[in-house]
């Protein structure tokens, strides 16, 4: 077995959860997917991983013989939000037992009508932390150092000298305002602190004072409060009806004019029109995305012709370490829910 797939012991052994894999191919269960390779479908590189624990099929193949396919698939297992799962596909999968989901972000779910069929829920929120929280600082560094502008003007052979007053802002000593203080938004806190950066916090719960003291984060009751004082705001929230569109025009206005917005967690979470007008009339200083709405942007949308912002293809879990993990997560998920036992990550509606 491929070293990579450190998690698993192999398709004749125990898991390190203590959960036997299937010995024989009969035995397997059918794992739905919506394709292999491609712009939606998972990753080629790890089919022969899933296949020691589920017999594969995509989507084509179970539109192409519904009869024969209604009746065993067993599991779904979603990359990149795909297949869509609405109630038509719910009614002709009778057996199905868990859905499976690539990342942490469930919007793109109706939770409640998946349950509502007796069907269980899993993300993958261990996989995705580190890396995800790596984006944003590179989001806010180059941002900062103006590192994409900058490599342009070195390379572009019209540059002759490289003016002396082209210069960023410091991050060290600046205060970074972390909206969404959950796994992800502890481990920027962490790598902030390296960065000697004040931090404060705004989340629906407070963290421990044993961990807000070791990153140094300052609690903020009102969300006013942080984008007021914060020379970089970053958004790592999900997307739900009390997050959407929770940074606008009147929040967008509260920050300082030197001041820049991160979005690494979903782009309605951002008032994409408020933003715009934001950044062309100064009322703040830049932005730096790593998710919009819709993804990608039309090519003339006006995000796309404005200097101070920096935008990246939804960046935040793409490294080849974490879509390993995240596969192995989802298959761990899956596997113990046709095990009868515990999810290690279900998701409740």
């Amino acid at each position: 077995m491929d070293p990579k797939w450190s998690y698993w012991t192999g398709p004749n052994s125990t898991d390190e959860a203590g959960v036997s894999a299937p010995q024989t191919k009969r035995e397997l269960p059918v794992l739905l997917v919506n394709e292999v390779g491609g712009v939606r479908g998972v990753l080629e590189a790890h089919v022969e991983f899933l296949k020691k624990y589920f017999h594969l099929i995509t989507m084509k193949e179970f539109l192409k013989n519904k009869t024969h396919w209604s009746k065993k698939v067993q599991a779904i297992y979603l990359w990149w939000h795909k297949p869509i799962i609405d109630r038509e596909l719910l009614e002709s999968l009778p057996d199905l037992k868990v859905i499976a989901n690539s990342g942490v972000g469930m919007d793109h779910l109706d939770l409640k009508l998946i349950s509502n069929f007796g069907v269980k829920m899993a993300n993958t929120p261990h996989a995705v932390s580190s890396s995800t929280a790596d984006t944003g600082m590179a989001l806010l560094l180059a941002s900062a150092r103006r590192v994409v502008e900058g490599c342009q003007i070195a390379v572009s052979p019209d540059t002759e000298c490289f003016a002396a007053d082209w210069l960023g802002d410091e991050v060290t000593g600046a205060t970074l305002g972390i909206i969404g203080m959950g796994r992800i938004g502890y481990k920027i806190a962490l790598r902030a602190k390296a960065f000697e950066m004040k931090i404060l916090y705004h989340n629906r719960n407070r963290r421990t004072e044993e961990e807000e003291q070791a990153v140094g984060a300052i609690y903020c009751t009102k969300i006013e409060d942080l984008l007021q004082q914060s020379d970089f705001v970053m958004l790592v929230v999900s997307l739900t009806p009390q997050t959407h569109k929770l940074i606008g025009k009147r929040e967008l206005e509260l920050m300082k004019p030197t001041a820049t917005l991160i979005n690494i967690g979903r782009g309605p979470v951002v008032d994409q029109e408020a933003l715009v007008e934001a950044l062309q009339t100064g009322i703040i200083k830049a932005a730096a995305l790593d998710v919009t709405y819709p993804e990608p942007l039309p090519r003339d949308h006006p995000l796309l012709k404005l200097k101070n912002i920096l935008i990246t293809p939804h960046l935040g879990i793409r490294t080849d370490e974490t879509t390993r993990m995240i596969t192995e997560e989802a298959v761990a998920n899956i596997l113990a829910a046709l095990n009868g036992l515990p999810i290690p990550n279900e998701v409740f509606p």
